[in-house]
């Protein structure tokens, strides 16, 4: 109990988030708006990015996020050759389907064969290849991600499967018809603490996507 009282504290500190779900000073993952689906559907490119990641077998969703953010929480708190913290980024990012992983925010985590759960922190822009420190833990991994396009919806309140599957469902839906579709498997982005109160929560589901035609892929001229 006080080990997880001592992790949810230094979150706090290193998020600059209060108990409220405020984000102050905290990185974000950067992204360029593409197009827009409808009034709640976007679509973003994201450039490659650096990350780390783990796996871990847990029996539930909830029980594979919570050891493997404490995996990588304690690889941003020091736990590594340079004896370092990191700082958190947004947003979180969770998937319940098969996919292979490679915090900025966000952590990502997926579901594989319904045991394994994999999650992604991204990692502060500052670092490269060269500078971001090496980890101890043979369960870290650091990778980069390439270029990406995914479509994104947002949400607030609760995280429980249901209520993502049902904004994933939401997201297909306003794919359909359009000139995007989808090239993967829907994952979530959770922006703020599991403490933050419910109707604050940032969360988006979204997508990898392409697009009829590569002219259509481009941003649209403001």
């Amino acid at each position: 109990m006080k080990q997880m009282v001592a992790v949810v504290m230094s979150a706090i500190l290193l998020t600059g988030c209060s108990v409220f779900g405020v984000r102050s000073g905290t990185e974000q993952a950067s992204y360029t708006v593409i197009a827009h689906v409808d009034d709640k559907t976007e679509v973003r490119r994201y450039p490659p990015q650096l990350v780390a990641e783990t796996s871990v077998t847990a029996s539930d969703e909830s029980s594979g996020r919570n050891q493997a953010f404490r995996v990588l929480f304690d690889y941003i708190s020091g736990d590594n050759r340079a004896k370092t913290s990191v700082a958190m980024t947004a947003p979180v990012e969770t998937a319940a389907a098969p996919e292979t992983i490679a915090m900025t925010v966000p952590v990502e985590t997926t579901s594989q064969a319904g045991e394994t759960w994999s999650m992604r922190f991204f990692l502060p822009a500052e670092y490269t290849w060269e500078t971001v420190p090496e980890p101890t833990n043979p369960a870290v991994r650091i990778a980069e991600l390439p270029e990406r396009t995914i479509a994104v919806r947002r949400f607030s309140g609760s995280r429980r499967s249901e209520n993502v599957a049902r904004h994933a469902s939401d997201l297909s839906h306003a794919l359909e018809g359009s000139r995007w579709h989808a090239v993967g498997e829907p994952f979530t982005l959770f922006y703020d603490p599991p403490w933050t109160l419910p109707f604050l929560r940032r969360n988006e589901v979204a997508v990898p996507v392409t697009c009829e035609a590569a002219s259509d892929c481009e941003p649209a001229r403001q």
